[in-house]
């Protein structure tokens, strides 16, 4: 009795794990190989409810980041400057572990502006991502560097750096898409 109990344990996680591979639009691997190239420009279409910074806020409150508040920021100025809203969170993420580890009175968990000694200090979190954002969109986007890799050529000198941002592009889409998805329940 046991043993078939457990089979069919065994049988029903199984075809749940072939449901969700089946169900998710693009495969890991692909992303992993597309996403740092993918192109950041985004426009959000239509009346669908918009639940991004919801879903951000809770991202963030996973990784303890002072950021919390400045979801809507975040949103806000990637709508405003046609960037994808997951960008400029992710490199916080990569640069600060999302706030958390930042120059002293500084407001900058991006490395915007720090080189060596020299650090460029904003007033607020919302005043940094509002620079931030724009500095991407005219320094680097109008200036044809459209991707995460060309920007991150540019931006920063690890040559890792673009795939390191986009493990936490993904990492956010990933954490927005369970907490859409309905929880798929079986009974045998």
């Amino acid at each position: 009795m046991r043993k078939t109990e457990a089979m069919k344990k065994i049988i029903v996680t199984i075809t749940v794990a072939i449901l969700l591979l089946l169900a998710a639009p693009t495969s890991y691997a692909k992303d992993e190989i597309a996403a740092s190239s993918a192109a950041l420009i985004s426009h959000v279409e239509g009346d669908t409810e918009d639940n991004r910074v919801t879903h951000l806020t809770e991202y963030l409150k996973t990784k303890n980041s002072p950021l919390v508040d400045s979801a809507a920021t975040f949103v806000q100025e990637a709508d405003k400057y046609q960037l994808d809203w997951k960008f400029v969170a992710a490199i916080s993420g990569l640069e600060s572990s999302f706030g958390k580890h930042i120059p002293a009175y500084s407001y900058n968990g991006w490395g915007w502006g720090v080189y060596g000694d020299n650090v460029m200090r904003f007033s607020s979190w919302d005043e940094a991502i509002s620079t931030i954002s724009q500095g991407l969109r005219e320094n680097y986007i109008n200036k044809g560097a459209t991707d995460i890799d060309s920007i991150g050529k540019r931006y920063a000198a690890s040559p890792t750096w673009a795939q390191r941002v986009s493990y936490f592009m993904r990492e956010i889409e990933r954490f927005e898409k369970k907490i859409t998805t309905n929880t798929l329940s079986l009974s045998i």
